[in-house]
């Protein structure tokens, strides 16, 4: 039985990247259907050849070219002249001598849609520097906002920027497609390392007038994680507090008042857990894996952490496809990541492609939609998901972000949660770095004066989206068959933490269990030591990513169709996504991957942190020439050398030996949003909130050239557009007012609040 094509089936992608995002970014345009042309150069120095990038490449028709030389950009412009899509990690200088610029490219191919995923923004005064993670994240300062076991900065193991940047260019590439839809031209869908790696800083790194002193504390890196070694030396990661466990609450009350407090007492405060001491010293009593099966069964989200390639095994996993069974043409039988996303027709695991034949054309397009496109370009002065309804009926931090996504591109976005609020808020700074572009409803949702109010905001929407647990959306009247039983041509989203399939479905998880459950941790922690979460919330992130690229997937194959659709990204399905760097091989063994040192500064003596006489610098050296030229400078012992020098003096030195490397930037949260080239690169984005004033935060995640994002709607306060959006619905005052005494809506009033100010972008 044959199966049915794949959403983007047609689509014609050519991959001119050498790293990890664009790799990794057609890999999701190729499991949803695209053709993909994947492009080697010789001579030139891919980021890697081994186990990660046969993960990121299967599917794909291998060709080697080298566009530098005439026959070669003859035969990848006659590439061009035919495809949708291409994507590359060129640095603006390297495009234009390839003669791949974006002018060049809007005038070989009109239609072409082209994404770079660069170290540094397109328009930023760095964009020309080295495309190496490490390097954009020291000079980011982001290595000084991860928690070590040592004071000072550390090097992270995990690669997050990457692939947050790989979901950015393929959600990034599917807007300007929509986009395309109405317009009949492509364009740019620019992103890259440095506003991938700034999306989970949107937590933390914000500026207001008038903060609370919530708002203010943020959430600093020193907050104790838990995570608790148990009596067989494995650790446990424990989300929230599980005191109401029977076996906990009873360890705690046999330990009484006193000695609770004084286990307590050994560690900061945690707004987690408040007893976190005595929960640490109660689990050291019992093997992992009792304690996590009890858990469980008291629902208390916990994950062990994990050995890295372990996730493959997973009962979970397996049941939501998150795993998948390769041939590979070295390896064998192997297990791989399999697609993150499930939509309709579902994204699937290709097989190897053939090698591709230039004198075979590509097949023709696929069909556009039957309404005439808009004539020219004039539409692109709209974001390109302008006039795209969404209702977001998430919380926390992965719904929520998702819909602050959408909205950057230009959807118009109504954030209902109750009267109480969204649960994030009392996490002030991290809740308004979810919220931007949204307009607030507080609406007491399953109640059954709310229900005609839910009934017409599902009806004018085109997205519903949200994260939270089934058997709860369900009595909400929220469930996807729910909704779209009101609106058949909806497309409706979900964000679960274990994936829609499985004895897991329905169980609450949260970013750092699916690190834990991944391996991470444990590699984050150093050869030897603890492990360590990851601070920046990737896993959320990275699942908000994945759920709108699951989304304009959706809107894709309906403005072809007409037909709607339920969505579905996860936590683990998102995270587990990561572990391509590992397969496991038929024997069971994993294959090995590079593990980070004790001292939690590197992976090898060319890639990794020095500390130098007054600072540190990190530096990254791929190439044969920069491996050699790195050890010619350094000798035998890399840190004696750097440890005799100044970071000024470092960084000259390498910079006349041309080994790329970077300053480690520290305390960067209040410079970052002070630095003009920043700003000019559309980093920064300012407008007024109507509690804390002229606000500041991180600005553009994509550069789409011609076409601008939404960047301009602060993030509401609760209730704040209530009002306004009962009665855009058709509600009068009286009717309004029934509701806010009733405790069904919370209506903030007009004269508390401050004009929306253009953002700065």
């Amino acid at each position: 039985m044959s199966q049915e094509p794949g959403i983007l089936d047609g689509l014609r992608v050519v991959d001119l990247a050498q790293g990890l995002a664009g790799r990794a970014a057609t890999r999701y345009l190729a499991e949803a259907g695209a053709d993909v042309v994947r492009i080697s150069r010789p001579g030139a120095c891919e980021l890697g050849t081994g186990t990660l990038f046969r993960v990121l490449d299967r599917g794909k028709h291998p060709m080697a070219l080298d566009p530098a030389d005439a026959p070669g950009l003859k035969r990848l412009h006659a590439l061009l002249a035919a495809a949708d899509v291409l994507v590359h990690d060129l640095t603006p200088s390297q495009a234009r001598a390839l003669g791949l610029d974006d002018a060049a490219l809007a005038a070989l191919n009109p239609r072409l849609v082209f994404c770079a995923i660069g170290g540094w923004p397109q328009r930023h005064a760095r964009a020309d520097d080295p495309v190496a993670e490490t390097l954009v994240l020291a000079r980011l300062g982001l290595l000084d906002e991860q928690p070590g076991h040592r004071d000072g900065p550390v090097f992270i193991r995990m690669p997050f920027a990457g692939w947050i940047a790989s979901w950015l260019g393929a959600v990034g590439v599917m807007a300007r497609l929509i986009a395309r839809d109405r317009s009949g031209t492509g364009g740019a869908a620019h992103t890259s390392l440095a506003q991938a790696a700034l999306v989970p800083m949107t937590m933390h790194w914000s500026r207001a007038q008038r903060p609370s002193s919530v708002f203010a504390q943020g959430l600093p890196k020193s907050t104790p994680i838990p995570l608790h070694q148990a009596s067989d030396g494995q650790w446990i990661h424990v989300h929230y507090s599980p005191d109401a466990a029977p076996w906990m609450a009873q360890a705690l009350a046999a330990m009484g008042p006193e000695a609770v407090a004084a286990e307590n007492a050994k560690y900061p405060p945690s707004h987690v857990a408040p007893n976190f001491g005595a929960n640490k010293a109660i689990i050291a009593t019992r093997p992992a894996q009792e304690w996590v099966r009890h858990f469980w069964e008291h629902d208390v989200a916990a994950q062990i952490a994990a050995p890295f390639g372990a996730i493959y095994a997973d009962e979970q996993a397996r049941a939501n496809g998150y795993v998948a069974e390769v041939e590979d043409p070295v390896l064998g039988p192997t297990l791989q990541p399999g697609p993150a996303v499930h939509v309709q027709p579902p994204c699937r695991v290709q097989v190897c492609a053939p090698a591709f034949d230039l004198d075979v054309p590509w097949p023709s397009p696929s069909a556009l939609p039957t309404s005439a496109p808009e004539a020219g370009r004039a539409c692109h002065a709209q974001p390109p998901l302008h006039g795209l309804k969404v209702l977001d009926l998430g919380a926390y931090l992965a719904g929520p972000f998702a819909c602050m996504l959408l909205a950057d591109l230009g959807a118009e976005v109504v954030k209902v949660e109750p009267p109480s609020g969204d649960a994030m808020r009392r996490l002030e700074r991290i809740f308004a770095g979810t919220q931007r572009g949204k307009r607030a409803l507080a609406l007491r949702l399953g109640t059954p004066q709310a229900q005609p109010v839910l009934q017409a905001l599902v009806r004018q929407a085109d997205v519903v989206h949200h994260n939270i647990r089934m058997p709860a959306a369900r009595k909400l009247g929220i469930a996807p068959q729910q909704l779209r039983a009101l609106k058949p041509e909806l497309v409706c989203a979900h964000v679960s933490s274990y994936g829609p399939h499985g004895p897991r479905a329905d169980w609450p998880g949260f970013d750092q269990l699916m690190q834990a459950a991944c391996g991470w941790e444990l590699e984050g922690g150093g050869k030897g030591n603890p492990p360590m979460w990851l601070r920046f919330g990737v896993g959320d992130h990275l699942a908000a990513a994945a759920s709108v690229f699951a989304v304009l997937l959706g809107l894709y194959r309906k403005t072809r169709t007409g037909q709607g659709q339920a969505v579905a990204a996860s936590l683990l399905g998102a995270m587990l996504t990561t572990v391509a760097e590992a397969v496991a091989l038929s024997d069971g063994s994993i294959t090995p991957i590079a593990h980070l040192d004790q001292d939690q500064a590197g992976i090898a003596p060319t890639h990794r942190l020095y500390r130098c006489a007054d600072a540190w610098v990190a530096v990254a050296a791929f190439s044969p020439q920069a491996v050699a030229a790195f050890e010619c400078l350094t000798a035998s012992d890399p840190q004696a050398h750097f440890s005799r020098l100044t970071q000024a003096q470092a960084l000259a030195s390498l910079d006349a030996a041309r080994v790329p490397a970077a300053p480690v930037l520290q305390a960067q949260g209040e410079p970052f949003l002070d630095d003009p080239a920043h700003a000019a690169a559309g980093l920064h984005a300012s407008y007024i909130h109507a509690e804390y004033g002229q606000m500041r935060q991180i600005g553009a995640l994509w550069d789409f050239g011609d076409m601008p994002l939404s960047l301009h709607i602060a993030p509401p306060a609760l209730g704040e557009h209530s009002e306004a959006v009962l009665r855009e619905l058709g509600l009068d005052q009286a009717a309004i007012d029934a509701l806010v005494e009733a405790g069904i809506t919370l209506c903030r009033p007009a004269t508390a609040m401050a004009p929306t100010a253009k953002a700065t972008t």
